[in-house]
């Protein structure tokens, strides 16, 4: 779909809304690019802003022959005999070489889950759609802040992909690539689970962001295991992981009676919440699932932030990045 975003930010005579309107099971690219003005104060995690007026974003970890100057030190077998600072050895008596910080953008993945599962919703929207405004909230500061955007967009059968790049024209793309997964989603699809596929994802990311990427997985992580936990931990080692995990409060505050019919797709069941046994089982399976999401943070490190798909999407951004910032500063 062609759309230009400044015909239509004028055309709607969009400054900065406190929301966008959503029409609940399924999400538009004029819906998504019209985020763009809602996510000018959203703050991702750095792992060392850049403090000088230099060209580059952020500065890696890494150390090499870059524009900033770091540090003296005694030379070592290895190091370039150019790094040397001849002043300073004259003076010491003992070789010292210079080192420098390299400077470099941080482009970023932002992964998202268009599944079966996530085509639910009790109130407001959809999980699909509310993991879509997610998305391109994230896209759009990200390209703000004059970093490369790109990720992935999966359902039980297919991924695509969709390469970083600087420009409004990418996000739109990327927009155009969630929205054609998101409506393709339907209760009648005979589609199989495919429980398989985020790992299959996190495994593809992780042979391109080797280090310094921004990545981010939205997604309610179902079929999550013991490979997907290891496949984040070996990307968040170089990179920057948060995942978003988006979740519908339904499965937190169940009804006491009264039936309901869900489906996978294929198949179909009434589940009766008058009875006790089926209500507890319900519960105490999305609670258990919750506490072991929840222990991938306190184990790994891993930032797992929580959207529900029943409120406004955005105030919810913004308030868990800010904590995620402000705790980063207290370290």
């Amino acid at each position: 779909m062609a759309i230009s975003l400044s015909a239509f930010a004028r055309s709607k005579g969009i400054s900065r809304p406190e929301k966008v309107k959503a029409s609940g099971a399924y999400t538009s690219v004029d819906e998504l690019v019209a985020l763009e003005a809602i996510a000018c104060d959203l703050t991702f995690l750095r792992k060392a802003p850049v403090r000088r007026l230099m060209a580059g974003r952020h500065e890696s970890r890494m150390r090499g022959r870059g524009l900033s100057f770091e540090e003296l030190r005694e030379y070592l077998p290895g190091d370039d005999i150019r790094a040397i600072d001849w002043r300073v050895t004259a003076r010491t008596g003992k070789p010292v070489v210079r080192v420098y910080d390299e400077e470099k953008d941080r482009p970023a993945l932002v992964i998202v889950d268009q599944r079966m599962n996530m085509f639910f919703g009790s109130r407001r929207v959809m999980k699909s759609v509310a993991a879509a405004e997610v998305a391109a909230l994230c896209a759009w500061r990200i390209t703000a802040l004059g970093d490369r955007v790109g990720g992935f967009v999966f359902g039980d059968e297919t991924v695509d992909e969709v390469r970083p790049h600087r420009s409004r024209d990418a996000v739109i793309r990327f927009a155009d690539v969630i929205v054609r997964h998101n409506t393709a989603l339907n209760a009648t699809s005979e589609v199989a689970r495919g429980d398989e596929q985020l790992d299959l994802v996190l495994s593809t990311v992780a042979n391109i962001a080797k280090h310094d990427h921004l990545i981010i997985v939205i997604s309610d992580f179902d079929g999550h295991g013991l490979e997907t936990r290891d496949m984040l931990l070996k990307l968040s080692a170089h990179n920057d992981v948060i995942a978003i995990l988006i979740y519908d409060p339904f499965m937190l505050d169940l009804p006491r009676k009264g039936d309901i019919v869900v489906s996978g797709g294929a198949a179909q069941a009434e589940v009766q919440f008058g009875r006790g046994n089926v209500r507890e089982a319900i519960d105490s399976f999305a609670r258990k699932r919750g506490r072991a999401l929840k222990a991938w943070q306190e184990d790994l490190g891993l930032p797992m932030l929580p959207i529900s798909s029943a409120e406004e999407i955005a105030p919810q951004l913004r308030t868990m990045l800010g904590q995620l910032a402000w705790r980063q500063r207290r370290r």
